[in-house]
This record gives C-alpha cells, sequence and structure tokens, in this order.
C-alpha cells in the first residue's frame, strides 16, 4: 500500500459558533485520486482551505510528505508542493492563456527586487525555466491551439483546462481541485476527468478533487471520502462507499446552510 502524502487528523473549524468540521481524520495516499463528496455546505472548500493556508483550524493537524504542520501560509503550501483551483476561476481576463500559465508560477521564484529590475543572470535564467514549464504544461493539458489567446475570448470549458494548467505548472505533489467540472457539460466533464487522470497516471501528482457528480467520481477516483455537517460519513473505495448507508442518507438530505 502507499504511503500517505497528506494525514489529517482531528481536525476541527467553526465560524461564529458554527460547526464547520468536527474531528475529522483521514489519510490520502501518495498517487492516487481522492474524492472528497458531501451535500453543499458540508464543509468541503473549508477543508482545502485549511490544508493551503487561507484558513486556519481550531483545533488538529496536517502532514504532509511527512511534515506536520498546525499552520501555513498559502505561500509556502506552494512551494512546499501543493496545488490549489477555486470554485470560481481567478483567471486574468485580459492575459493570454500562456500569461495566465506563468503566472501558477510567481509563488516559486527565487529572484530578488533587484535581480528581477535588472535583469541578472539568475533572474534571466529563472524566466526561461518558467517559460519552458509553462509551455510544457500547454501541451500536456491539450491548449496549444489556445496558447495566445486572451482568456475572456475562450469558451468556459477551455477556460477551466487553463485554470488546472495554473495550478499543474508549478508540479506539485498534491493537487487540490474545487469543483473543477462546475459547470459543464456532459462533454466537457469527460474531457476534464480525463485530463485529471492522465496528470494523475503521466506526473505522478496526487488529486483531491470536490465534485458533485456522483458519476465522475466512481469512475475516476481510487478513494472517496463523504462529509456531512463537517463529520467524515464515509471512507473508502468507491464501491464501499456507494453502498454505505450513511452515505445514502446524506445525500437524500441536499442543501445545507453555512459554509461550503
Amino acid at each position: 500500500m502507499a504511503s500517505a502524502i497528506l494525514q489529517l487528523r482531528d481536525i476541527s473549524l467553526s465560524f461564529k459558533g458554527i460547526k464547520v468540521l468536527s474531528d475529522l481524520s483521514f489519510d490520502v495516499a501518495r498517487g492516487e485520486i481522492c474524492a472528497l463528496i458531501g451535500p453543499n455546505g458540508a464543509g468541503k472548500s473549508s477543508l482545502l482551505n485549511i490544508v493551503t493556508g487561507v484558513y486556519q483550524a481550531d483545533a488538529g493537524e496536517v502532514v504532509f510528505d511527512g511534515r506536520r504542520f498546525e499552520r501555513i501560509t498559502s505561500l509556502a503550501a506552494a512551494r512546499r508542493g501543493i496545488g490549489r483551483t477555486f470554485q470560481h476561476n481567478a483567471l486574468f481576463d485580459r492575459l493570454t492563456v500562456l500569461d495566465n500559465v506563468l503566472a501558477g508560477l510567481s509563488r516559486h521564484s527565487r529572484t530578488n527586487l533587484l535581480e528581477h529590475a535588472f535583469g541578472l543572470p539568475r533572474e534571466r535564467h529563472e524566466e526561461r525555466e518558467f517559460r519552458r514549464r509553462a509551455e510544457e504544461t500547454i501541451e500536456i493539458l491539450d491548449l496549444t491551439a489556445y496558447r495566445d489567446a486572451v482568456v475572456s475570448t475562450l469558451p468556459y470549458g477551455v477556460q477551466k483546462h487553463v485554470d488546472l494548467a495554473r495550478a499543474l505548472v508549478g508540479r506539485p505533489a498534491l493537487l487540490l481541485l474545487d469543483e473543477p467540472m462546475a459547470g459543464m457539460n456532459h462533454d466537457e466533464k469527460r474531457r476534464m476527468a480525463r485530463r485529471i487522470a492522465d496528470v494523475n497516471r503521466s506526473l505522478g501528482t496526487t488529486v483531491v478533487l470536490i465534485e458533485h457528480d456522483i458519476g465522475v467520481v466512481m469512475d475516476l477516483s481510487d478513494h472517496v471520502v463523504v462529509l456531512d455537517y463537517g463529520r467524515k460519513v464515509g471512507d473508502g473505495d468507491p464501491d464501499e462507499v456507494r453502498r454505505n448507508p450513511d452515505v445514502i442518507a446524506a445525500y437524500l438530505g441536499a442543501v445545507h446552510e453555512g459554509v461550503a
């Protein structure tokens, strides 16, 4: 069995007295695709925000790649090898696909202001390397035809692939995808699912994704974790989760009030 790249231990989070996550624990094995599912308001996005330093948990710990932390900044998370997309595209609409993908490397820059201002050798080397990685990522995600297109002119499904490319360009060991298929039609979802599977297989990237389409989840994932009202009610392979009565009950509920 593969070792765990991510371990969550007794994670709790609340906002203004409302419990968002309660004593949540599970592991994500290195190299797997893990789906995080549950009704709206179950705490899924909040959990990703803790792992990436957007939120700080009230209690519990995160262990990533063998290193424990209770609090991490978004910059440190990116540099340690955690990539992230959000529910809604946060692309630069007036920039090209290439420039948007290059923006995904901004947190990985090691040059200082002086080196950048005067174009010193280390800055020029880094710029060449960043461009090479961006071009490579565009090719991996089959975006070459859109390389120089302004993002705002592209179809929604293509924009979601650009968002994925921007998260992937830093070659994270762990890629967190917050509803990467939201708003897509059936064919667009199939293409995105295929890209995620390709990235997982060809680059060895561990993926944790939030997704509401259960058909997609069951076909794509190795491991499924189910949340309901911030509690874990299911944890196992897709077949185990599909048969779990607590999971069935959670999905008979629908939408909860509170934080996603």
